[in-house]
């Protein structure tokens, strides 16, 4: 099974037991298959199933989500707050390119909303992540190095962040709900 019908691109070959067939995604609408028998054995053959456009799939998601939020004319009709809430929930969730997909999309809505469409107090467990490797970046002072790509995120989304709550004159709340009491207590002492 393939995506080109000269079987180059993203190809795909099964023999043998049903056992050894894995799910597999082509890019593309269009599949090619080629079945061919060895004339080994008497049964039927092999029966497979395609499902198309995969509903809930994470890229599919990320895309349409940012070229919505990309369009300036449909901004203002987007259920901000909700989608904000989604993204905040994904982007603890995920790992890897996928949270810093949902990170990318976060930053997007705090540049976009134009009032208090968002409730920035849902990215503790983000801050939380963010000063985990803040501390651990200034233990390893000694080492030079280069900022990981999720820890550039989070500071530039941080940063973002703060500059929006700032012009809503929201800050001092702000800063309250993402840190812990420990954390006050700390920097108090400090």
């Amino acid at each position: 099974m393939s995506s080109s019908s000269d079987f180059q691109q993203d190809r795909h070959s099964f023999s043998g037991s049903p056992q050894k067939w894995n799910d597999f995604e082509l890019p593309g609408d269009t599949l090619y298959y080629r079945f061919t028998s060895d004339m080994s054995n008497t049964e039927w053959g092999y029966k497979f199933t395609v499902t198309a456009g995969h509903l809930g799939r994470f890229q599919t998601g990320f895309e349409i989500l940012k070229q919505m939020l990309s369009e300036e004319r449909v901004v203002p009709h987007l259920p901000l707050a909700r989608i904000w809430e989604w993204q905040v929930g994904v982007a603890c969730r995920q790992t890897g390119h996928q949270r810093l997909k949902a990170i990318h999309l976060l930053l997007k809505i705090v540049q976009c909303s134009t009032q208090r469409d968002c409730d920035f107090t849902l990215l503790k467990p983000l801050w939380q992540l963010f000063t985990h490797m803040e501390n651990n970046l200034c233990h390893e002072m000694a080492k030079p190095g280069i900022l990981l790509p999720l820890h550039r995120a989070l500071a530039e989304l941080f940063f973002v962040t703060e500059n929006r709550v700032t012009e809503l004159g929201s800050l001092q709340e702000y800063l309250l709900a993402l840190n812990t009491e420990d954390h006050l207590h700390r920097c108090t002492a400090q």
